[in-house]
């Protein structure tokens, strides 16, 4: 079974990621698949002050705290990220966390729950334009809370299992997730052998 991190973007005080974060890693438990949560809020990286970059030195960082993320972030398969969708990007703190690892990123899957007006929808895009460069393989589906039901978790007191369209969008999720991680893991261990 691969590896799959899933990695808290979000690090505000009464932050809405813990819902979603807790609802993919029930889904998953279901499955019977384990994930590791990542939140960022335990891992606080500096913001990235590398003075060459990364790929110059085969992704190793000066910096210690980045040091430890990346090579934490190596042990994975795959990743869920989730982001919020502040001015129509992803959150600082979750783009500096990508930009806190190189190599270890690179042929692995990545995908996102975003949520927001639109579903972070636009946080995403740009998301997936980032892990492009990194070399990661950002798939198709991906989890986009909108509106309605954020507000309906917020002030209604509903859950995201009360939108059946959020569960469904969920468990494809991870049928590619799982399909690419596995299908990556196979091909990287090819290429070192």
């Amino acid at each position: 079974m691969p590896r799959i991190a899933l990695i808290i973007g979000s690090t505000r005080p009464n932050r809405f990621a813990d819902v979603p974060a807790a609802w993919v890693q029930a889904g998953a438990q279901a499955r019977g698949l384990k994930l590791d949560t990542l939140d960022l809020r335990d891992h606080p990286l500096p913001l990235f002050e590398e003075p060459v970059p990364p790929s110059f030195t085969g992704g190793v960082y000066q910096n210690p705290a980045a040091d430890a993320w990346r090579k934490r972030i190596g042990e994975y398969d795959g990743y869920i990220l989730t982001t919020a969708e502040y001015n129509h990007g992803p959150t600082a703190v979750l783009k500096n966390a990508l930009d806190s690892a190189f190599v270890e990123w690179a042929d692995k899957p990545v995908t996102f729950v975003g949520y927001g007006g639109v579903g972070g929808s636009r946080a995403i895009e740009q998301l997936r334009q980032h892990a492009i460069e990194l070399k990661m393989a950002p798939i198709r589906n991906a989890v986009h809370i909108g509106l309605e039901p954020f507000l309906g978790i917020l002030q209604q007191g509903r859950a995201l299992d009360d939108y059946a369209y959020l569960t469904q969008a969920r468990e494809a999720m991870f049928d590619q997730l799982l399909w690419w991680a596995e299908a990556l893991k196979a091909a990287r261990e090819r290429k070192v052998a």
